[in-house]
């Protein structure tokens, strides 16, 4: 075989529409747009335009408003911990924290840190470092005979 005689597989590529290319092609004279007005011009971007009616984003009333200091946590439960324990995903021996949790797939991007909840069963004696910690979670994690280290409480003693 020679490179002249390659070709594709018969219906693999197809052409594209080459529109006001006269009547006889089917997209000729106005290209498939249409008849006059803005929208069969080039250049048109009336996004959100209700022909001169007051537009329903000015119509619709606004409330309440976005906190850009807020914290954003990453949820992990108790039963999911153990869970990864118990696949030997995470060592119970060693202090488990947000780095740990992360390489064992228990959260995904870290953006203000942690926070640990109390959703299912905890049996391993673990020691935790977090950002958070419902109070159910502390309680069943120290029930489990581990301790529970809230590293944001320490930041705003310090402060």
């Amino acid at each position: 075989m020679k490179l002249n005689q390659l070709s594709d597989n018969p219906g693999a590529t197809k052409d594209r529409i080459r529109v006001g290319r006269g009547i006889g092609s089917g997209k000729g004279k106005t290209g498939g747009r249409g008849h006059k007005g803005q929208k069969s011009r080039t250049g048109v971007a009336i996004k959100g335009f209700e022909g001169g009616q007051m537009p329903i984003f000015r119509r619709l009333p606004k409330r309440g408003f976005t906190n850009l200091f807020r914290k954003v946590f990453e949820p992990v439960n108790v039963g999911g911990i153990q869970k990864a324990i118990d696949d030997k995903k995470i060592d119970a021996k060693k202090l488990i924290t947000a780095e740990v949790l992360q390489a064992a797939g228990l959260v995904g991007k870290i953006q203000d840190g942690v926070r640990v909840l109390a959703k299912g069963k905890i049996t391993a004696k673990i020691d935790i470092q977090v950002d958070g910690a419902s109070n159910a979670a502390v309680a069943a994690i120290e029930a489990a005979g581990g301790k529970v280290t809230v590293a944001t409480a320490a930041k705003a003693v310090a402060e």
